[in-house]
């Protein structure tokens, strides 16, 4: 009987850690590809690529939009969901985010601004091969 339990213990699937959110990730829209990578001991997401829109509409906030850092602090919690800060250039805001891998290719990206009263989510797909060319 003592055999038994081993055995099916030993056969039950480790528990599997949740995918990783490091990569190169395009929001919606597509007016921007963000680059999702280690920054100290966190994470960190920064602007890879840009359209002539997105760099119109941020121009106020942030004189080169490329290379900014979009998402930073970025912390696994126990439930395997990301959390840190994100800035939204066009609206020179800083707000809390939370990211949550959905599937191999897409990423939930939610932002709560004044505590939970002011929400969005989005959802950010994962970028394969080069960059566009900057417009």
């Amino acid at each position: 009987m003592l055999f038994g339990l081993i055995l099916a213990l030993a056969v039950q699937p480790a528990a599997v850690a949740p995918e990783s959110i490091e990569g190169t990730w395009r929001s919606p829209g597509g007016n921007s590809i963000v680059t999702i990578a280690p920054c100290g001991d966190s994470l960190c997401g920064t602007v890879a690529w840009a359209s002539e829109k997105a760099k119109k509409d941020s121009a106020k906030t942030t004189g080169q939009l490329v290379g900014t850092q979009l998402l930073t602090g970025l912390k696994r919690d126990k439930r395997g969901r990301w959390q840190g800060k994100l800035f939204i250039p066009d609206k020179n805001m800083r707000v809390t985010a939370k990211i949550e891998r959905i599937s191999g290719d897409q990423l939930k990206v939610s932002g709560c601004a004044m505590g939970k009263s002011l929400c969005k989510a989005t959802q950010w797909t994962r970028v394969e091969g080069p960059l566009p060319d900057q417009e």
